[in-house]
C-alpha cells in the first residue's frame, strides 16, 4: 500500500471516532482492479448457499408405470405424447430459496445430465409504481384481486429503498443465476429507461463487460403520448454470455425477412429456399441483361445464366420491431407485464438448441416457458405468485393439448415448492446443526413460533392444556406443527380433550391439514357436539410488518363435494358443489368510501359483491357469485392417489451422503382436468369414464378457485367386483 504517513493518521483517526472511510481509501486499502463500479448502501458480496429440497406437490401428464401400452419403449407416442425422461420443472416460491437449491442441491446433478441450463431470460419487476392486481370475470363483471400480502412485502422489500433495494435484491440472483448456466450460456435481462444503466453496470461486473453481447432494443407502438419529452416506446434488453466467445448463438434461425424490393429483385427461390438473382450472361461473370431469367429457360440455356444466391432473410439487427399484446390477441392472458411470444420465439431460437433447458425465475404468466414447449427445448420456471404458478399451469395443458393433437411430441411438467422445508427456513431452524442440536433449536422455535401465530390471530395465550395454545371470542385454538400436516390422530386428541373439559368450539390453525380430512372429521366432531373450524395459515405471517398492520388473513377450509359413478372396471367423477369463505374489503368500507353514481365490487363471507352507490347516495348491493360454480377456475382428478410417493433427496445425518427419503405424502398426478380461459368460460362437471383395474380406489379431486388457492379431497372408490 502506497499510503503517506498523513493518510494513515487520518485512517486510523476515523477508525478510532467510529467513522466511516472515505470513498478514496476503498481504492487505497484494497486490491480491487475494477475500473468502473456500481455500489449502493449495503452492498455486499454474500450470496445464500441454503439447500433446501423440493417437493413435487403435481405432476401433469406424467404416464403412469401401471399403465402398459405398445408406445412404452418408444421415445414418444407417435400421436402426440409426452417424451420420456426430464419432466419440466415449474417452481412456486422465493426464488433466491430456489437458486440456491437448483445450484447447491441434488436437483443439480439432473440439470446437468440434461445438458445444464443454457439460456435464462428474466423481467423482473422494474416499474417502481407497478399494480399487480389481477382483473377476475364474474359474469359480465370484472373484480380486480389484489395480489397477496406476501405478494406485496416481496415487491415492497424490492423497491423500500428505491433503486437501492432492487439492486441489492437481482444482485444476489443473477449471481446465482450466472454459477446455475453452462459455459456456453447466455443471460437475457429485461428492463426499461428506469434501470437499465444500473442494471448494465451490475451485469459487467457479474459476468464481466468481455461477456457482453448486445443491448437489445424492443421497439413497439403503445397508445401512450407525451408532449413533454420524446415518447418512450422500446425497452431494453440485455444480452450477456457465461463465456466471452464460445456460446450458443443461431443467427440463421431469427433472420429477418427481406424488403419488397429484395424479393422482386430476388425473383426466383431454389429447392434450399434461397432466393436467386439471375440474368443472360456466362457463369460467373457481370450480368449483362436485367431481363429475368425463368427456370426453364435456366434448364435449356444453363451456360448463359449469372446466379447469384441470397439467404432468404436478412441478419437481425438489436432493434426489434415486435407490437404488444393488443385487446384482442389469442394469446392475451389479461396478466400483468405479459410479453408477447414472437419476442420470445427470437430469444429462444437464437441462443439455444432442440432439446436445451431453457429458465425464467419471474416466469409471470408463463409466456416463456410456453415458448420453449412448442419450440421443443425443456424448461424451468419459478414466481413468487400463486396465481402466476396458476396461470402458467393452465397455459401449458393448454399447449400439451394443442401438440397432442397435432401428433407433435411434448413433455410432462411437475408443480414444486419447498413446502415445509422453507417454513423450517424462514423460522430460523439451523438446518446444518446435528440432530441434537437442531431437536433443541426447534423446540424453541416452535414456542416463538405459536406466539408468532397467536398475536397474528389477535387471540390470547392459554395454559393447562395438553392441544390447545390460545383462546379469542369464545373459541379456543390448537395449533398444528410447523413442518407436518395436522391429521385425523391429532384432531382426535383434540377431540378428547373437548369431551374432557366440556370445550365446545374450537379453530385448528395449520399450514397443511391431511389429505381427506375434512369435512367427513367436521362432521364427527359435530356429532359430539363440537363446532370444529379449520383455518389455513399464510405465509404472510412471518413478515412482523404483516402482523404489526394486521393484514394476515387466516382462511377457512374450502368445501368440495364430488360424487363418483362406476361401470365396469371405470370411474368418472362429478363434481357437486364447492364452497369458499374468502374476504376482501367490506360491503360497508366500499359504500363509505364510494362517491355518487359509482360502484365496487368486494369479497365478504365467501360471496362476491357489486356495491353500487346512484347519483343520489343510495346504496344497493348484487351478489355476483350467484352459483357454486362461479367460484370455480379450474379442477383436476387423480384416479389412483397414492400410488406414487413423494421422494425427496436430502443429506444423511452420519455419512452426509444424499439419500433418497419419503415424505410420507403421495404426488397427485393430474390425470384429467377442466378449466376456464378467457376465451371460454364454460366449465365441465363430470369427467369421462377412466379405465382401472377391479378393486378400491383412492380417488383425489382438487378445485382451484378464481383466486388460484386449491383445495383437495379424497374418496374411496370400489370398481368392479
Amino acid at each position: 500500500m502506497n499510503l503517506t504517513d498523513n493518510e494513515k493518521r487520518e485512517i486510523t483517526k476515523l477508525i478510532e471516532t467510529d467513522k466511516p472511510l472515505p470513498d478514496k481509501y476503498r481504492f487505497l486499502l484494497f486490491d480491487d482492479k475494477r475500473e468502473v463500479e456500481l455500489v449502493w448502501n449495503g452492498k455486499t458480496n454474500e450470496v445464500t448457499n441454503i439447500v433446501l429440497p423440493f417437493q413435487i406437490i403435481e405432476q401433469v401428464d406424467e404416464p403412469r408405470l401401471d399403465r402398459k401400452s405398445k408406445w412404452d419403449n418408444t421415445l414418444f407416442d407417435t400421436r402426440g405424447r409426452q417424451k420420456l425422461g426430464w419432466s419440466n420443472k415449474l417452481i412456486w416460491g422465493d426464488n433466491k430459496l430456489i437458486l440456491s437449491s437448483l445450484k447447491n442441491g441434488p436437483i443439480r446433478e439432473e440439470i446437468e445430465k440434461n445438458g445444464g441450463i443454457k439460456l435464462i431470460y428474466i423481467d423482473p419487476p422494474f416499474d417502481v409504481g407497478a399494480d399487480f392486481s389481477m382483473n377476475i370475470e364474474i359474469g359480465d363483471d370484472t373484480f380486480t384481486k389484489k395480489p397477496s400480502v406476501l405478494e406485496e412485502l416481496a415487491y415492497r422489500d424490492t423497491w423500500g429503498k428505491g433503486a437501492d433495494s432492487f439492486i441489492a435484491m437481482i444482485y444476489e440472483r443473477l449471481i446465482l443465476m450466472r454459477d446455475l448456466l453452462t459455459d456456453d450460456g447466455s443471460i437475457y435481462v429485461h428492463c426499461d429507461w428506469r434501470l437499465s444503466g444500473y442494471i448494465r453496470l451490475i451485469m459487467d461486473e457479474i459476468f464481466s463487460n468481455d461477456c457482453f453481447q448486445n443491448e437489445i432494443a424492443w421497439c413497439y407502438r403503445e397508445a401512450i403520448n407525451s408532449r413533454k419529452r420524446w415518447n418512450r416506446k422500446h425497452d431494453n434488453i440485455l444480452f450477456y454470455s457465461k463465456s466471452k466467445d464460445s456460446f450458443i448463438f443461431n443467427p440463421d434461425s431469427v433472420l429477418e425477412e427481406h424488403s419488397e424490393k429484395t424479393i422482386a429483385k430476388y425473383k426466383y427461390k431454389d429447392e434450399k429456399g434461397y432466393y436467386r438473382l439471375m440474368g443472360r450472361g456466362i457463369v460467373g461473370s457481370p450480368i449483362q441483361s436485367a431481363r429475368d431469367v425463368s427456370p426453364e429457360w435456366e434448364i435449356t440455356h444453363p451456360e448463359l445464366v449469372y446466379r447469384h444466391y441470397k439467404r432468404e432473410g436478412t441478419y437481425a439487427v438489436d432493434y426489434w420491431n415486435i407490437d404488444i399484446i393488443n385487446q384482442a390477441a389469442k394469446e392475451r392472458l389479461d396478466y400483468p407485464t405479459q410479453k408477447p411470444e414472437a419476442l420470445l420465439e427470437r430469444i429462444i431460437k437464437a441462443s439455444s438448441n432442440e432439446n436445451d433447458i431453457v429458465a425464467d425465475f419471474f416466469c409471470g404468466s408463463g409466456t416463456t416457458l410456453a415458448v420453449t414447449e412448442k419450440l421443443g427445448r425443456k424448461w424451468i420456471g419459478s414466481d413468487l405468485g400463486k396465481f402466476a404458478i396458476h396461470t402458467t399451469r393452465k397455459r401449458m395443458i393448454q399447449i400439451q393439448r394443442q401438440l397432442k393433437e397435432e401428433g407433435k411430441d411434448y413433455r410432462a411438467f411437475e408443480i414444486l415448492n419447498l413446502g415445509k422445508y422453507e417454513r423450517a427456513h424462514y423460522i430460523g431452524v439451523n438446518m446444518s446443526l446435528r440432530k441434537e442440536e437442531r431437536q433443541k433449536q426447534l423446540e424453541q422455535k416452535e414456542k416463538d413460533f405459536i406466539a408468532l401465530i397467536l398475536r397474528a390471530y389477535k387471540a390470547e395465550a392459554v395454559d393447562n392444556f395438553k392441544c390447545f395454545h390460545g383462546k379469542k371470542a369464545g373459541r379456543i385454538i390448537a395449533i398444528g406443527p410447523i413442518n407436518l400436516p395436522v391429521t385425523r390422530l391429532f384432531v382426535e386428541e383434540i377431540i378428547l380433550e373437548c369431551r374432557e373439559k366440556r370445550i365446545s368450539r374450537v379453530d385448528i390453525i395449520a399450514f397443511e391439514f391431511e389429505m381427506g380430512l375434512f369435512p367427513n372429521i367436521q362432521e364427527e366432531a359435530k356429532s359430539k357436539g363440537i363446532d370444529l373450524a379449520l383455518k389455513y395459515i399464510p405465509r404472510e405471517v412471518f413478515d412482523k410488518r404483516a402482523v404489526e398492520k394486521n393484514q394476515v388473513v387466516f382462511y377457512d377450509v374450502n368445501y368440495i363435494e364430488v360424487k363418483p359413478h362406476t361401470k365396469n372396471n371405470q370411474i368418472a367423477i362429478e363434481l357437486m358443489d364447492f364452497s369458499v369463505f374468502y374476504s376482501q374489503d367490506s360491503v360497508d368500507n366500499a359504500a363509505a368510501s364510494l362517491g355518487n353514481g359509482k360502484s365496487k365490487i368486494v369479497v365478504e363471507g365467501g360471496k362476491i359483491i357489486k356495491v353500487n352507490k346512484d347519483k343520489d347516495g343510495i346504496i344497493t348491493k348484487e351478489v355476483l357469485t350467484k352459483k357454486w360454480t362461479d367460484w370455480i377456475d379450474y379442477w383436476s382428478v387423480d384416479f389412483n392417489f397414492e400410488s406414487k410417493r413423494e421422494i425427496v433427496r436430502i443429506k444423511d445425518e452420519v455419512t452426509g451422503e444424499m439419500v433418497e427419503q419419503w415424505t410420507g405424502d403421495y404426488i397427485f398426478e393430474n390425470e384429467w382436468q377442466s378449466f376456464r380461459t378467457k376465451n371460454n368460460r364454460s366449465l365441465e362437471l363430470i369427467t369421462p369414464f377412466h379405465e382401472c383395474e377391479s378393486g378400491r380406489h383412492k380417488v383425489a379431486v382438487k378445485v382451484v378457485d378464481i383466486f388460484g388457492n386449491d383445495t383437495m379431497k379424497i374418496i374411496d372408490v370400489q370398481v368392479g367386483g
